[in-house]
């Protein structure tokens, strides 16, 4: 048999990574068992593979290109019904101008991913620039620069392990901004250091390319830790049916400095539903959304799964009250569980002025409902 080439050797890996994850990820190793969550953790797997070849596969820093990140049928990572999330490759030793417009989005920020090189997963955030820390002109428009020499306005540092650039544009709108086909955000990168030709694609390109593909796969998989083997963050809850406080989550990766999260997870019989009682803050935004197991938002460009403050209806004290339940229990602010038994419940507060206070869960039989 013939010496294999590089691209082959490299095709032959990922061939190799696609099954075991299939074997281990969605399997008994990581706690995956029952058909539904078999089906949901490969659901999961395809819609990574999608993201590796549509973004990762020809990432290039000196040549960046903005890609969406997650989409109605490209979910993972906790995605957001009401949030457009944008990445792009960039070197620590480049400098580039990012130009864009809010389009009317209540939240707009930039996140520097670190350990992100060559498709790996982030091990941390490097820094964050949100909009009220960019000058932005009556119509909407800005200019950001990243790396280089600092700046006292609209820049970011490079750190030497800086990788990628994150955005995220948040919407308060009735509908879910992420299933809105209609909404256009304008965005630029541009390389602003000198740099030489395009590379050439030969063998060796295609197989490191092929590798960022099995980097990004693995990296959001099999190089995660077993569930249940490391401690959660103090705002997710262990225990059904309960809320933590809210909370910054620090600088884990893909995590938003300036957010408060807090995170739970259902369980409910047929006749039973989940009621939240809270106060929105005074915030830049706020949503719940609900997940699967595997961290994938629920349908919600077809069914109720999520809400904003634009689409709940408030309490004549202002407070609110939303109802997880399997069927539309004829009440305000139903979220819909699409039959799940479980779920988890993920809520997010970007830029709070003050207190955020706890969301209150009870449980009680449908048939109580008022």
């Amino acid at each position: 048999m013939a010496d294999q080439t590089k691209t082959q050797a490299a095709w032959a890996d990922m061939v190799d990574a696609l099954g075991q994850v299939s074997e281990r990820f969605c399997g008994e190793e990581w706690g995956v068992s029952g058909e539904q969550d078999i089906a949901d953790s490969h659901r999961l797997v395809l819609h990574i593979l999608q993201s590796a070849l549509f973004a990762h596969a020809e990432f290039d820093p000196e040549r960046p290109v903005w890609r969406r990140i997650v989409s109605p049928t490209r979910k993972f990572t906790g995605d957001n019904a009401d949030a457009v999330y944008f990445e792009a490759p960039v070197r620590s030793d480049l400098i580039y101008r990012v130009s864009g417009n809010l389009v009317g989005a209540v939240y707009t920020s930039f996140t520097v991913e670190l350990g992100t090189s060559e498709g790996r997963y982030a091990t941390g955030t490097g820094g964050v620039l949100n909009d009220d820390d960019i000058d932005v002109d009556a119509d909407g428009n800005y200019e950001v620069f990243l790396g280089g020499e600092p700046r006292d306005r609209n820049w970011l540092d490079l750190p030497p392990d800086a990788g990628r650039i994150t955005t995220r544009h948040y919407f308060e709108v009735p509908k879910p901004s992420a299933a809105d086909e209609s909404l256009h955000i304008p965005l630029a990168i541009e390389c602003l250091s000198p740099v030489g030709p395009a590379t050439l694609w030969n063998d060796e390109t295609v197989a490191a390319a092929i590798g960022r593909v099995s980097n990004h796969v693995l990296g959001k998989t099999l190089q995660q830790p077993i569930p249940g083997t490391y401690p959660l963050p103090s705002w997710v809850s262990r225990e059904p049916n309960v809320l933590p406080d809210p909370q910054p989550p620090g600088t884990m990766g893909f995590a938003a400095f300036d957010a408060y999260y807090t995170m739970g997870r259902y369980v409910l019989a047929p006749d039973e539903a989940l009621v939240m009682t809270g106060r929105w803050p005074e915030c830049k935004f706020g949503n719940v959304c609900l997940w699967t197991a595997a961290g994938q938002t629920y349908d919600y460009g077809n069914r109720t799964t999520s809400r904003n403050r634009a689409n709940t209806t408030l309490e004549a004290d202002g407070t609110f009250k939303m109802v997880i339940a399997h069927e539309d229990p004829g009440v305000y602010n139903w979220l819909d569980t699409e039959g799940r038994p479980s779920g988890s419940i993920f809520w997010r507060f970007f830029l709070p002025t003050g207190s955020v206070e706890r969301i209150e869960p009870k449980l009680v039989k449908l048939a109580d409902l008022q």
